[in-house]
């Protein structure tokens, strides 16, 4: 049987092995998908993905699943749950940047049919 060969930086933890094998490198073509790396993305700034990767649970659960209509209609009182859930990054800029990118994710999809159908366009969806 073959060794799988794998870029250095994921290194021996399972949860980046994982990453690396089952998502770094692929084309994503879901908009949930696509609004879940958008949320994550700007939370990991500044910050290792490993963090990120680490709490990916948690914002799941914390961000309905990362559904782009409950997310834009999140009010203060949300923001202010979020802020104290533990389990998440608690950075007041980038969950606030997050309700806003729910906002402007939608007004992509309506615009375009899909946020695929936006992002891929760049590259002549391949």
């Amino acid at each position: 049987m073959c060794e799988k060969i794998r870029c250095s930086w994921a290194g021996d933890l399972q949860i980046y092995v994982e990453y690396h094998d089952q998502e770094w490198g692929r084309p994503v073509h879901e908009d949930n998908k696509l609004f879940e790396m958008l949320i994550l993305e700007g939370m990991q700034a500044g910050l290792s993905w490993i963090t990120v990767l680490k709490k990916r649970k948690a914002f799941r659960e914390a961000f309905d699943c990362f559904d782009p209509v409950k997310v834009s209609l999140y009010d203060e009182e949300k923001i202010q749950e979020l802020l104290a859930n533990e389990g998440i990054i608690r950075n007041r800029l980038k969950v606030t940047a997050a309700v806003a990118n729910g906002k402007a994710f939608l007004k992509v999809q309506e615009k375009y049919g899909s946020f695929d159908k936006f992002i891929w366009g760049y590259v002549n969806y391949t």
